[in-house]
C-alpha cells in the first residue's frame, strides 16, 4: 500500500510540473482550440495538448515500476501511444471521424494481442453456472467497449475540468474496487493510481477557468485507459468480468452518449452528429455557471461510483438488478426532463 501512496504522490507532481511546459509546446505547435461554433464554452483561444502531460506522467510512472513489466501493461502502454499519435493529429489537423476511428480500433487490437480483452462475464443466473464463456464473442465485445468508453469520455469533453475530473472519479472508483482483490490484482491497482495521479495534477489548470484543455490527445486516451484497466480490474473472481461494475463506474459518460445516440435517432439526425443536448449543456441552460454544472456532474459521477462498489460487494445476481434499476431511474429522469427532444 505504500508503494501505491508513492506512486499517487509522484504522478501527482510530474503531472503538475509538466502541464506549464506542455502549455508551451501548444502554443508553439499552435495547436489551439479557437471558438467557432455555438457549442463552444469558451470565448478566447485556449492551447489544446493537456493530455500529453497526463500520458508521460502515466507513462513514466509505470515505467518506474519495480520489476518487469506485465504482458498486459505493455499492452497498455503502446496502445495508449497509438490513441495519443492519433488525438494529437486530431487536435493539431482536425482528421475525418474515420481515421480517429482506425487509430481507436488499432490500440483496441493491441489490447487483445496482449492479453487485455473480456473472455468471461459474471452470470446473472447463477444457478447456470457462475460466468458465460465468450470465446470467440470477446473479441469484438472489447473492441466495442473499448471504442465505446474511449468516445463517450470525449463526448462530455464540454466545460472546463469536466472530462478530467468525471475521469479521475471513475478511475479512483475502479482504484477502490481493485484494493478488494488486491493480493491477485496489485498491477491493476498500480495502473489505476498511476493514473488518477496523472488527472489529479492537471486539473489545477483545467478547472475553470482553464489556461489548458486536454484535447482529444487527453479525452481519448482517459477513455481509453479507463476502458482498459476497467478490463483488467472489474473482476468478481479470478477470471470473471463483472458488466455491472464498469458500466457503473464509468456510469455518466456512458449514459450520456448512449441519450446522445437515442435522441439523434429519435429526432432524425446524424447519431455521430453534434448538438447542445449533452447533460452539461443543459446544466447551462437552466442557469447554472460552470462551475456549479461541473460540481453537478462530478456529484452525479460519484454517486454512480459508489454504487458501482457496492455491486462489486453483493453477488453478481444482485448487481445486476441494481444496475437495472439505476439504468431504468436515469432513463425516466432523462425522459421526463427532455433529453430526447433535441437542441441545437
Amino acid at each position: 500500500m505504500e508503494n501505491l501512496i508513492i506512486v499517487a504522490f509522484f504522478s501527482t507532481i510530474v503531472s503538475f510540473l509538466l502541464t506549464p511546459l506542455i502549455k508551451k509546446l501548444a502554443y508553439k505547435l499552435e495547436v489551439i482550440d479557437i471558438p467557432k461554433d455555438k457549442r463552444r464554452i469558451h470565448k478566447k483561444p485556449i492551447p489544446l495538448l493537456g493530455g500529453l502531460a497526463i500520458y508521460l506522467s502515466f507513462i513514466i510512472s509505470v515505467l518506474l515500476k519495480v520489476g518487469p513489466l506485465t504482458r498486459a501493461q505493455k499492452g497498455i502502454i503502446i496502445g495508449a501511444t497509438i490513441i495519443v499519435i492519433g488525438g494529437f493529429l486530431d487536435d493539431k489537423y482536425e482528421i475525418k471521424p474515420l481515421i480517429k476511428l482506425l487509430f481507436q480500433l488499432s490500440a483496441a487490437v493491441v489490447l487483445i494481442l496482449y492479453g487485455v480483452r473480456i473472455s468471461l462475464i459474471t452470470n446473472p443466473f447463477p444457478a447456470f453456472g457462475q460466468w458465460i464463456d465468450l470465446g470467440f464473442l470477446g473479441l469484438p465485445i472489447t473492441i466495442l467497449w473499448v471504442v465505446g468508453v474511449t468516445n463517450s469520455i470525449n463526448l462530455i469533453d464540454g466545460l472546463d475540468g469536466l472530462a478530467a475530473g468525471v475521469a479521475f472519479i471513475s478511475c479512483f472508483t475502479l482504484f477502490i474496487i481493485t484494493l478488494f482483490t488486491i493480493e491477485t490484482r496489485f498491477e491493476t491497482a498500480y495502473l489505476t493510481i498511476a493514473l488518477c495521479g496523472s488527472i489529479l495534477g492537471f486539473l489545477p489548470y483545467n478547472f475553470n477557468p482553464a489556461s489548458i484543455f486536454m484535447g482529444d490527445t487527453g479525452a481519448q486516451l482517459l477513455g481509453f485507459l479507463l476502458a482498459a484497466i476497467s478490463i483488467e480490474g472489474a473482476v468478481k473472481s479470478v477470471a470473471a468480468f463483472a458488466i455491472s461494475v464498469p458500466i457503473l463506474a464509468l456510469g455518466l459518460p456512458i449514459y450520456d452518449t448512449i441519450f446522445a445516440m437515442v435522441r439523434r435517432k429519435i429526432n432524425g439526425k446524424p447519431i455521430m452528429g453534434a448538438d447542445r443536448g449533452h447533460l452539461h449543456h443543459r446544466l447551462l441552460d437552466m442557469g447554472l455557471t460552470q462551475r456549479q454544472a461541473v460540481i453537478i456532474m462530478y456529484l452525479i459521477s460519484a454517486i454512480l461510483g459508489s454504487f458501482a462498489i457496492l455491486a462489486m460487494q453483493v453477488s453478481s445476481q444482485s448487481s445486476y438488478f441494481l444496475l437495472a434499476v439505476v439504468m431504468s431511474m436515469l432513463v425516466i429522469i432523462a425522459w421526463k426532463c427532455g433529453f430526447f427532444k433535441h437542441k441545437e
